[in-house]
């Protein structure tokens, strides 16, 4: 069982700026794909981003150019950073690990509530 846990959301008004952090778990973190996604009250949760253990990533348009994320293995830790941030970014954003190869497994974090409003 992998245990991730999201630190670094919060509330801030448009334009601003937050860097959201998924710690994982496991030893075997460079293995795993990495994705951020988000879900908005009455809305399906998406994809914002993810990254390959290579650290090609792969966004979101509505996030293109604004939610870098990067990945350090050494710490078991994914990041996406957040900038000019709109209105419609408000959400709950989770991690998520795609065990490689994939075969069905995979494990959540609990969630961190991202808010932008002025």
């Amino acid at each position: 069982q992998v245990q991730l846990v999201e630190s670094g959301g919060g509330s801030v008004q448009p334009g601003g700026l937050l860097r959201l952090a998924c710690a994982a778990s496991a030893s075997s973190f460079s293995l795993y794909l990495m994705g951020w996604y988000r879900q908005a009250p009455g809305k399906q949760r998406e994809l914002v981003a993810n990254i390959t253990t290579g650290g090609t990533t792969n966004y979101a348009d509505s996030v293109k150019g604004r939610f870098p994320s990067s990945r350090d293995d050494a710490k078991n830790t994914v990041y996406l950073q957040m900038n000019s941030l709109k209105p419609e970014d408000t959400a709950v954003y989770y991690c998520k690990a795609d065990v490689l190869p994939y075969r069905g497994t995979s494990y959540w974090g609990q969630g961190t509530q991202v808010t932008v409003s002025s």
